[in-house]
């Protein structure tokens, strides 16, 4: 029998806040793992605040739909960005 809660379950809105530094050769690293945010509002507030600290080379904010049953992810949607900040793949 198939799983109708799995194949019908829909797909989670991630909201993530990423800060970044430059190391000692000038490369930017991850200030901190990934933090996952409950809103938009709140990504692009906290965002904003983080980048008024003047602490980080860069700052971002972004969404993306997940289906974590079967790992699939959606493509990113930048909802706030500041300062020095990598590609996102």
């Amino acid at each position: 029998m198939e799983n109708r809660e799995t194949k019908s379950a829909k797909p989670t809105r991630l909201i993530v806040l990423l800060a970044f530094v430059r190391d000692e050769e000038g490369e930017l690293r991850p200030a901190f793992d990934a933090r996952e945010v409950p809103s938009e509002d709140k990504a692009k507030m906290d965002g904003r605040r983080m980048a008024a600290l003047g602490t980080y080379a860069g700052v971002i904010a972004w969404s993306r739909t997940a289906d974590l049953v079967n790992g699939e992810f959606g493509d990113p949607v930048v909802l706030f960005q500041h300062g020095d900040v990598p590609d996102m793949d």
